[in-house]
């Protein structure tokens, strides 16, 4: 999937600034970011992997895609090459009215382990507060 591609789902799926294929583009070129791609190129998931420790950095489906299973799929796919890497726990932060995501997260056993207050800007709304949750790895 091109950083165009990548970039467009982005802008569509996010309220805040979206990411330019630029930015996406650099950050593929880290060693350390993985991405997970859905065969009809709908939706997409990056994560960064250090020293053993994963995070989810973002997750986004088409709006015109999403309650398909897709998140799903895309969740399952990132947790088997973490696996494969030995990465032991992922972290992620999630939006604590995204009922939708969390729904994702809760199925797949993610823990809330910390809270940050006002983290996501909102365009005419007050911030978000973010769940940073996290989840052990099956080797």
């Amino acid at each position: 999937m091109t950083p165009e591609r990548l970039a467009t789902i982005h802008a569509a799926c996010f309220a805040q600034r979206p990411w330019s294929a630029r930015e996406i583009s650099e950050l593929l070129a880290k060693p350390t970011t993985r991405l997970t791609s859905s065969p009809c190129q709908n939706g997409f998931a990056l994560t960064q992997l250090v020293a053993g420790e994963a995070e989810l950095l973002m997750i986004a489906v088409l709006p015109t895609a999403q309650g398909k299973g897709l998140g799903t799929v895309l969740l399952e796919g990132l947790l088997s090459t973490l696996a494969r890497e030995n990465a032991e726990r992922l972290f992620l932060d999630v939006a604590e009215d995204n009922t939708a995501a969390r729904a994702l997260y809760k199925a797949f056993d993610f823990n809330q382990v910390g809270l940050r207050k006002g983290y996501y800007a909102r365009r005419g709304a007050a911030p978000a507060c973010a769940l940073v949750l996290c989840r052990e790895i099956a080797s």
